[in-house]
């Protein structure tokens, strides 16, 4: 039995637990930002963050089509890839310290590399028609 087979929905997936986890820690983390950072840096990294489980939410549902499945991991990916990117300038603009950004860069890094499995594997995970 293959591992597919034995999840039941996306909250199953080992992925979406590890993003719902990074999300939590990146709002955790972003409760410290100043102030003047609440509409821009707060919430550019909140909604990216989040957005990396939604969008995996969101391929899971459509399973029954390769090319709508794989758009929507890639789009996970794009958020993961921009979550680093504000990551990293809240690391810049001395928000974050440097271990709490290497935790949060090892764990993006490591849902990466569950991501990047799924986006090559992607039509194993897809319905029959």
């Amino acid at each position: 039995m293959t591992a597919i087979k034995k999840v039941q929905n996306y909250k199953d997936l080992e992925i979406y637990k590890a993003s719902f986890r990074f999300q939590q820690e990146v709002f955790k983390l972003s409760k410290s930002f100043p102030k003047e950072e609440t509409y821009s840096l707060t919430d550019q990294i909140r909604r990216s963050s989040r957005s990396i489980g939604a969008n995996l939410a969101e391929a899971w549902a459509k399973r029954r089509y390769a090319a709508h499945f794989l758009s929507k991991l890639t789009d996970s990916d794009g958020e993961l890839q921009e979550s680093l990117h504000w990551l990293r300038t809240a690391f810049c603009c001395n928000y974050v310290t440097k271990e709490k950004s290497t935790k949060l860069a090892t764990q993006a890094s490591e849902i990466g590399r569950m991501l990047g499995g799924m986006i090559e594997r992607h039509q194993d995970f897809c319905l029959p028609h």
